[in-house]
Formats: C-alpha cells, sequence, structure tokens
C-alpha cells in the first residue's frame, strides 16, 4: 500500500506531502491543476526518465519520495538485491539540476533498474489510453491464470523452463568449444608430439650448451692444455723443475734461520698447488675428445630446443615444460567436455519430462476456466454498458515450451452483435477502451495479488447510469486493494473512501500546486462542484448527498 507521498521542487510543486490510506483513494481537480504533475513525479519512483527541464527551481534538486507498507513476502526481493527489509519502505528519487539522478531504497543507493523491478511489484499506473498491455500474452495469461489459480503450478513450471533453457545454452556451449578444440586438434597434437620427443624433463640445457662450447673449440683447448702441460713438467726449464729446486733453497735457509720458516712453508703449498694443478691439466687434456659426431648430435638437440623456443616465444625449458603440460591437458578436456554434454543432456530429458508435466496441468485449468473468465467478462460489460460486448478466450498449443507453458493465447473481442471476434488490439475501439480495460482490471483484482493500483481518468467519456457503475465497480475493486483514481466524474468521486483535491494558487506571483485532504463537508461540495460547475446549486448539494448515500 502506497502510504505516503512527497514531492519538492517538481514543475509547479514547491513541497507538497500527503497521506494515503487503504481501500479508494479518490483525487479530484480541475483540469490544468496539476493531477498529471504528481502522476509524473510518482513515474520517477517508478524509474522513468528524469527531465531537468521540469524543476521549480533550476538551480535546486528535485525530491520525490514514496512510502509503501509491503508484506513479509518481498523479503526475497530485498535479500537478493542486499537490501534491508522494512515494513515500511521508502523509495526516493533525486535528481540534481544538471540533470544526474540518483536511486534510494531505504537510504540505500540502488540503480534504476532494482528500482523499477522494486515498483513494478508496489505501484502499476494506468493512465486513459494506456491499453497496449493488454495486447501481449503474459497480460492475458495472467488474467487467466490468475483466475484459475495457478500462481504454484506457473511458478514451479517457470523455475523448471529457466532450468530447461540455461541447460540447454549450457550445452550449445559446451558443443562449440568442444569444435573449437576439435579443429584445433591436430596442429595441437602435433604440438604436443614434438614437445613431448624432446624429453623436456631430462634436459639440462645449460650443460648441452657447455658441451657444445668445449666440442666447437676442442682443437685449440686441446692445443693450449698441452702447452701449459709442457711449461710446467718439462724436465730442465719446467716451472715445477724450478720451484723444485727454489723450494731445497729455502729448506736450506730456514735450517740456517727460523725466520725463513714460513716462507718455506708457504713455498711448499704453492708447488703442491701448482702440482696439482699439473696433474688436473694432465687429466684434462686426456679427457678431450675432438669427435665430430658428438658435435652434430649437440647441435641438433640445441638448435631443436632454439626452434621450440621460437616457436613458442618462450626463452626457458621450464616454459616449454608448461605449454606441453596445459596441451597435454587439453587433450584430457575433451572428454571431459563430452562427458559434461552428455550429463547435460539427460538433465535437459528430465526437465523436459517435467515441463511437459506442468505444462498439460496448466493447460487442463486454463481450459477449465477460460469459459468463467469470458462470462465474467460479459457481466461486467454489460454493467458498463457494452451490453452485446463478447470476450473470448483463444487458447492454442505451442509446438514447443515458451515462458508459460505450452500454450498460446490471444483475447478476441467483438462489442456489437453479428460482428466476428478479432484480436482485441484491434477490435477495441477508443471509447470502449477505457471500459474494457477497467473490466480487465476488476477481475484481476479480484483474482491476483495486484499492487497499488492508479487509474488516470480512465473514465473518460462516460456519464449517468455507466459512470454510476464504474463508480460501483471501482468500490468493489477496493475491497482487495489500494485503488487511487483520479476522476472528473461525480459517481465516482462520490464512493471515495478518502478524498484529495489538487489545487492552484498563487504565492509570490508564482504559480504552485499542491494536494489536500478533503473533510466531509468539503468532499460534499467537490462532489456537488462536478454535478454543477463552479456554482454550487441546492440542487447539486442534494444529488451529491445521494450519491455518497
Amino acid at each position: 500500500m502506497l502510504s505516503r507521498i512527497f514531492i519538492q521542487n517538481f514543475a509547479l510543486i514547491d513541497k507538497l506531502e500527503i497521506d494515503l490510506k487503504n481501500g479508494l483513494q479518490v483525487i479530484t481537480g480541475e483540469t490544468g491543476a496539476g493531477k498529471s504533475i504528481i502522476l509524473g513525479a510518482l513515474r520517477l519512483i517508478m524509474g522513468e526518465r528524469a527531465d531537468a527541464k521540469s524543476f521549480a527551481k533550476a538551480d535546486a534538486k528535485s525530491v520525490v519520495e514514496s512510502e509503501f507498507v509491503i508484506s513479509d513476502n518481498m523479503r526475497l526481493f530485498f535479500d537478493a538485491h542486499d537490501l534491508d527489509f522494512e515494513p515500511q519502505t521508502i523509495i526516493r528519487r533525486e535528481i540534481q539540476p544538471g540533470g544526474k539522478s540518483r536511486a534510494f531504497i531505504n537510504d540505500v543507493p540502488v540503480t534504476l533498474d532494482i528500482l523499477k523491478q522494486l515498483a513494478s511489484q508496489l505501484i502499476d499506473i494506468h493512465s486513459q489510453f494506456e491499453t497496449s498491455n493488454l495486447f501481449t500474452e503474459e497480460f492475458q495469461f495472467g488474467i487467466l491464470d490468475g483466475m484459475a489459480k495457478n500462481a504454484d503450478i506457473l511458478n514451479a513450471y517457470q523455475a523448471t523452463y529457466n532450468d530447461y533453457q540455461r541447460t540447454r545454452k549450457e550445452i550449445v556451449d559446451l558443443q562449440a568449444s568442444l569444435l573449437d578444440i576439435n579443429r584445433e586438434a591436430d596442429y595441437k597434437n602435433f604440438l604436443l608430439a614434438e614437445l613431448t620427443e624432446a624429453d623436456l624433463d631430462n634436459l639440462d640445457f645449460e650443460n648441452l650448451q657447455q658441451q657444445l662450447k668445449t666440442q666447437e673449440n676442442a682443437d685449440q683447448i686441446s692445443e693450449l692444455l698441452a702447452q701449459s702441460i709442457s711449461k710446467l713438467t718439462a724436465e730442465e726449464f719446467g716451472i715445477l723443475t724450478n720451484l723444485s729446486d727454489v723450494k731445497s733453497k729455502i729448506a736450506k735457509l730456514q735450517e740456517l734461520s727460523p725466520e725463513y720458516e714460513e716462507l718455506s712453508r708457504r713455498l711448499e703449498t704453492a708447488y703442491l698447488e701448482i702440482k696439482d694443478i699439473s696433474t688436473d691439466l694432465e687429466s684434462q687434456s686426456e679427457n678431450i675428445e675432438i669427435n665430430p659426431t658428438a658435435l652434430q648430435e649437440l647441435l641438433m638437440v640445441i638448435n631443436r630446443v632454439n626452434a621450440l623456443f621460437l616457436k613458442h616465444q618462450v626463452d626457458d625449458v621450464p616454459s616449454l615444460i608448461a605449454i606441453r603440460d596445459d596441451l597435454s591437458a587439453s587433450q584430457h578436456s575433451v572428454e571431459n567436455i563430452e562427458n559434461q554434454i552428455s550429463e547435460k543432456e539427460k538433465q535437459v530429458v528430465s526437465l523436459a519430462s517435467d515441463l511437459e508435466s506442468y505444462s498439460q496441468k496448466l493447460t487442463k485449468k486454463r481450459a477449465q476456466f477460460s469459459e468463467k473468465l469470458e462470462s465474467k467478462a460479459r457481466e461486467i460489460f454489460q454493467k458498463l454498458g457494452l451490453e452485446k460486448a463478447i470476450l473470448k478466450i483463444d487458447l492454442s498449443d505451442s509446438s514447443s515450451y515458451n515462458q508459460f507453458g505450452k500454450n498460446h493465447i490471444q483475447i478476441l473481442f467483438q462489442a456489437n452483435a453479428g460482428f466476428p471476434l478479432k484480436p482485441i488490439q484491434s477490435a477495441v475501439s477508443g471509447g470502449e477502451r477505457s471500459r474494457v480495460m477497467l473490466a480487465i482490471k476488476k477481475i484481476m483484482a479480484e483474482n491476483n495479488a495486484l499492487p497499488t493500483l492508479i487509474l488516470d481518468e480512465i473514465d473518460t467519456g462516460v456519464s449517468g447510469r455507466i459512470a454510476e457503475e464504474m463508480g460501483k465497480l471501482m468500490q468493489e475493486m477496493a475491497q482487495d486493494l489500494q485503488l487511487i483514481v483520479i476522476t472528473h466524474l461525480a459517481q465516482v468521486a462520490a464512493k471515495g473512501n478518502d478524498n484529495y483535491k489538487v489545487v492552484k494558487y498563487d504565492e509570490n506571483a508564482i504559480t504552485k500546486t499542491t494536494i489536500i485532504k478533503l473533510s466531509d463537508a468539503e468532499k460534499l461540495n467537490e462532489i456537488a462542484q462536478l454535478i454543477s460547475g463552479s456554482k454550487i446549486t441546492d440542487a447539486a448539494i442534494s444529488q451529491a448527498k445521494e450519491l455518497i448515500g
């Protein structure tokens, strides 16, 4: 229920605040008083586009705030969007002078999309010529399913349908992935074989590079080793021979004076080290093998690894190993994807079975209640002066599952006897639109959990007995929901549980709009004025009292 409206700096409204109650809430006011301005502000709460040009004061922000009394079953929405649930929920829009807009739910900033989703469950604004939603399958199914009390079955069906659609899409995506993998399979298998053949796990690339350098310079290394060994070990002029002679002489000096002991020790150490080096050089010389075959083999291995580096755009063996492992894993992913597809295809079969069961139940109940809906519509049409009007539900089977089951629906209509039924969008005329829509809304109010409904001059163009019947219908509808009606008809205004009037006034030479709640006496005068015009007559007062009852 919409319990409060607050509007600031919007069009002719400087500041407006009004409390609303349940039941039939009637708003009246002269043409041009600003009723549409209030509706325009409420449409901002429903997420419609803001226009900074409509500000009363161009340099101040515009604020529209609505407070709703909501039921506990709305908690799911609040939990799903991480919002604090409050039984008294406040929705607010703020529009800055530059046109930037912000939306809030219980003082928490939200996107316009979330605002729209919540507002659509709380309020429904229907203006005089807004009948386009009557032409949609969703709306038409909503009328029939509401009467058939199909909510539980339909919710179960739609949850299953969403799973069914999602699973089918997942299969398509997996099949596309499998196709892509298979297209590249031959090339990937070639790359994997090439990397596997390189035996990367047992490859010491740095050591191979060192071996190659040694083989490439084997002749020069061998010659330098031989020359070095000769210099060290030549019998007469070798370093070791001369160093041995020096060592003997220093040993004698040590015997002559203790101060040469340290020098003798150091020389002994140096001699032993050089002798050891000589031994190592001889060993290295013996190990040097000039082997053209080994050189070619090393070149082949290193060239192959370098080619892999270039192909895969990496510069070390661990990176090649990682690529090889990824390629190997992708081979296994083919089998994994095939298994996933198989499992999801089984799920689709199971979901389709559930869908079929739910859709058959929906079809059966819809067929059972179609005639009841047609009869109820005829009953209301007759009250509204459409005595010959016929509404027919054309329910047909669908070749595939859709959002509403395995059916298609089309509401057929004809206002005059002797003419063929046509789809309602092409059969209903401008003069019949408001009455047909009111009849539909009346049926829905009896059978569906509708949000607060605002009817904006839906009674335009009717008078007399029809206007009286419209007022009664709205009074009946208000027993099932909060109904806010903007009207010029005395017959409708008289049925209000609470009445309000939109008025214009001047303040400091500036025209402004506001809304006031009418007392019983003010309500009587307002209805009398709707009957007789600006001059209220005794007859109008008397007739107004009769209408109020």
